[in-house]
């Protein structure tokens, strides 16, 4: 039984019609999600990664690895297949609508299309520019845009016909782009300071370019759509937010070393930094325009890309056993991983929360239940 000592400032009491009353005991709010690491799977195999995509059942995780495309079983944590042709691997686009996969092919200047049930390669299609990185599906178009790093440009294809439709030049290298549903794909470039290139996605022309202050070289990029947000990871520990149809920057937040992925989590207001110096830093939006650092979660060094599960809140990380850091290229951006050492990380929140129902009885005796709240 509960003492009344603890139970007094915690109770809250309601009358019911009859001879019984109830009263619940709850804490007044729930505790901030304590973030973990909550798995370690060894996925071996050779070669580095880059990009992670996970696809729209969260069940299926495809992860670039410089030669292919392993597709990993988020639940074992299990290589379930693997896609091949795709010589210096950066990144994957899924087209659910047209059950197709696309890889940007750095060392190919190509893109591989790939068939998104039986992972069979369908097509290799030679692109516009040099060393692509980033890809984009942007579905109301029917386009596959590929972000040409050292070419400085982006080639657009008709993800139908397989055709390059439009050639788009960027002001130095560009990063990780994202679309905001309504005509507009936004693409950080790696300059310093940084900056944002905003491409019309209908026109498949340049709109504007937004220069990013206090973020040098800047990576990872996510949006956050309702509140027309977007967050650009940058050297220097640095995550800038940016009004997405102003391209004025609202506000900086302080994250981990080596930033190469964000992500925004819609249903729980979070945004993700993945840091190489094995950390993930966690921000807590309480308006469109404040933020601050809720958690950094140790990881494991050089997990610095990473794919959000926006059903269940978990974030999916991949690293290995690193060697020495090279100098920084465009084709090496990372340092070499160990042979079979590959290793997938999930990290999630413990949410659940402890609370007391009592009820009293018409003579006067006592029941109680303990639950949890998610």
């Amino acid at each position: 039984m509960i003492g009344p000592k603890i139970l007094r400032p915690l109770v809250r009491s309601v009358l019911l019609t009859g001879a019984f009353a109830a009263t619940v005991c709850a804490t007044p709010a729930p505790p901030e999600p304590r973030f973990e690491v909550q798995q370690r799977w060894n996925v071996g195999g050779d070669g580095l990664w880059d990009y992670l995509t996970l696809d729209a059942s969260g069940k299926r995780l495809f992860v670039s690895r410089l030669s292919r495309v392993d597709v990993i079983d988020t639940t074992s944590g299990s290589v379930i297949g693997s896609i091949h042709h795709t010589l210096g691997v950066h990144g994957v686009a899924l087209a659910p609508d047209l059950n197709r996969g696309f890889t940007s092919n750095g060392k190919a200047d190509s893109v591989t299309v790939f068939d998104l049930q039986t992972l069979a390669v369908i097509q290799e299609v030679k692109i516009t520019g040099h060393n692509p990185d980033a890809i984009l599906y942007e579905p109301a178009g029917n386009h596959v845009f590929t972000f040409n790093k050292t070419g400085k440009n982006i080639s657009v294809l008709d993800a139908s016909k397989l055709e390059v439709m439009a050639t788009i030049p960027t002001p130095g290298w560009p990063e990780f782009a994202v679309d905001d549903g309504a005509g507009r794909i936004y693409v950080n470039i790696q300059n310093d300071p940084g900056q944002v290139l905003v491409i019309n996605s209908r026109k498949l022309t340049s709109e504007a370019i937004w220069t990013l202050p206090g973020c040098s070289d800047p990576s990872g990029l996510a949006i956050d759509r309702t509140s027309h947000r977007l967050f650009s990871v940058c050297d220097g520990k640095v995550m800038a937010i940016t009004d997405a149809l102003t391209g004025k920057q609202v506000a900086r937040v302080p994250i981990g070393d080596g930033p190469d992925a964000a992500a925004y989590d819609a249903k729980r207001r979070l945004v993700f930094s993945s840091n190489g110096d094995g950390s993930l830093t966690v921000v807590r939006q309480l308006s469109a325009d404040r933020y601050e650092v809720g958690a950094t979660v140790p990881t494991q060094r050089g997990a610095r890309t990473m794919a959000l599960d926006p059903a269940s809140g978990k974030v999916y990380l991949v690293t290995a056993e690193l060697g020495p850091a090279p100098s920084p290229t465009p084709e090496h951006p990372h340092p070499s991983a160990a042979p079979g050492k590959a290793e997938l990380l999930s990290v999630g929140a413990q949410t659940a929360v402890p609370f007391y129902l009592i009820v009293v009885g018409m003579g006067g005796s006592i029941a109680h239940q303990s639950a949890t709240t998610p």
